[in-house]
C-alpha cells in the first residue's frame, strides 16, 4: 500500500485583507502553487472589526483542531506578522506542535525586531519557543534570517522571496510630477520625513504631488501636511487593492518609503516591478535588492537633505527615472519571480513528506461557512 499523503494546511489572511499577507498568497494562488500541492487554505483573520475577526478565528480553529485530530502529521504553514496578531496565530502553531505535527513559520513585514527588544521575558521566551519549535521559519531576506538565528539559535532558517511580477510600463502614461507612498502612514515608515522633503522639492517641481496608498495615522499625516503648507498636494487613497495598486504603479514617476526600520517591504518590490524609481532607506533587506544609484536610490533614515535632492533629481530628469526603473524591474525578475518562489516552496513541502499532485483540486475552505 502507497503511502498516505500528508494533508498540508496553510493559515493565513482572507482574500482581499489589507496587508502583505493576503497578497502574497493570492500571487501563489495564481502562478499554480496550489494546484501543484494539495493545500487547504484556512483564513484565520479579515478585515471585519474586531467581532467578526474573532468569530472568524474561533471558526477556523474549531475546523483546524478536527483537522488536526483526524489526520496525523498535517504539515502546516502558517503566515504571520509583528503585530498583535501575532498571539492567535500563536495558538494555532501551539495547537499543531501539540499534536506533533511539523509547522512552517513564515515571517512577514518589518518590526520583528522592535517588537522583540521591547518585549518583556515572556514574550520573548515565547518567540523563541515557536522559532526553534517549528520545522522551519521561513524569510523573505537574508537579514531577517540573520536576526531569527541571533534571537533563536536552533531555529532552521529558509529564505523564500515574496513572488512579484515584473510589466512593462510605457513612460507616456506616467505622470511626471507623481511621487506614490504605498505603506502603513506611520512615523518609523518615514511618512513624515517624506512630507518635509517634499515640502522643499515644491520649489523645483511645482506639479509634484504625492499619493498615500496604505491605512494608519491618516489624520496626523493630514495635519502635519497642512502646517507645511502643502495639503493641497497630498492624496489620501487608503488601503488599494490590486488592480488600484497596479493603476498607481503605472503613473508613479518615483516610489519613496525612508523607513527607520524594514526587512523587504512588498510594496517596494511591486514598485520596481513595475519599473518605478525607488528613494528608499538602507535598512533591513532593502539592498538585498536594490544597488545604489543603479536601480534605486538610498537616503538613510531621518536624512531629509538627502531625500529632497533625490527626489528632486528623478522628479526633473525622466531620463534617469527610466534607467534606474528598468534596472530594478531587471533586479526583481532576477530576485522574485514566483517560479522561484513557488519551487523554494515546494522543496520545503517535499522535505517535510508532502507530495505534489499536479492534478489536486484547489480545496480551499471558508471558516465562515462553519456552523
Amino acid at each position: 500500500m502507497a503511502p498516505v499523503n500528508p494533508r498540508l494546511v496553510m493559515l493565513g489572511a482572507a482574500p482581499q485583507t489589507p496587508g502583505g499577507i493576503a497578497a502574497l498568497v493570492d500571487a501563489y494562488r495564481v502562478h499554480g502553487l496550489f494546484k501543484r500541492w494539495p493545500i487547504d487554505y484556512l483564513a484565520t483573520h479579515a478585515d471585519g472589526g474586531v467581532l467578526p475577526d474573532a468569530a472568524l478565528a474561533l471558526s477556523t480553529m474549531r475546523r483546524f483542531v478536527e483537522i488536526l485530530l483526524r489526520e496525523r502529521g498535517t504539515v502546516v504553514h502558517l503566515h504571520t506578522e509583528a503585530t498583535r496578531g501575532f498571539w492567535r496565530d500563536a495558538v494555532f502553531a501551539g495547537l499543531a506542535i501539540a499534536a506533533r505535527c511539523p509547522v512552517i513559520l513564515h515571517l512577514h513585514g518589518g518590526g520583528f525586531r522592535p517588537w522583540y527588544n521591547n518585549a518583556g521575558v515572556i514574550f520573548r521566551t515565547a518567540m523563541r519557543f515557536f522559532l526553534e519549535r517549528a520545522a522551519a521559519v521561513v524569510v523573505p531576506c537574508d537579514s531577517l534570517g540573520v536576526w531569527v538565528r541571533a534571537v533563536a539559535r536552533g531555529a532552521q532558517v529558509v529564505r523564500v522571496p515574496d513572488p512579484v511580477v515584473p510589466f512593462e510600463v510605457p513612460q507616456d502614461t506616467r505622470s511626471p510630477g507623481l511621487v506614490l507612498y504605498l505603506a502603513k502612514l506611520e512615523p518609523s515608515n518615514g511618512i513624515f520625513d517624506l512630507l518635509e522633503a517634499l515640502s522643499e522639492v515644491r520649489a523645483a517641481v511645482p506639479d509634484v504631488r504625492l499619493v498615500c496608498a496604505g491605512d494608519g495615522a491618516r489624520a496626523a499625516v493630514a495635519r502635519y501636511a497642512k502646517r507645511l503648507g502643502i495639503a493641497d498636494m497630498v492624496k489620501f487613497t487608503g488601503w488599494v487593492g490590486p488592480s488600484a495598486k497596479r493603476a498607481l504603479l503605472e503613473s508613479a514617476a518615483v516610489f519613496a518609503l525612508p523607513s527607520y526600520d524594514e526587512e523587504l517591504p512588498v510594496g517596494l518590490l511591486e514598485a520596481m516591478a513595475a519599473g518605478v524609481p525607488a528613494v528608499v532607506s538602507p535598512v533591513g533587506g532593502v539592498p538585498e535588492v536594490v544597488v545604489d544609484g543603479v536601480s534605486g536610490f538610498f537616503a538613510a533614515p531621518g536624512d531629509v537633505a538627502t531625500l529632497q535632492r533625490l527626489l528632486r533629481k528623478l522628479l526633473l530628469d525622466r531620463a534617469l527615472g527610466a534607467r534606474v526603473g528598468a534596472a530594478a524591474r531587471e533586479s526583481v525578475r532576477v530576485r522574485c519571480s514566483p517560479e522561484r518562489a513557488a519551487a523554494r516552496l515546494g522543496e520545503l513541502y517535499a522535505a517535510l513528506g508532502v507530495r505534489a499532485w499536479e492534478e489536486s483540486p484547489q480545496r480551499v475552505h471558508d471558516p465562515r461557512a462553519v456552523a
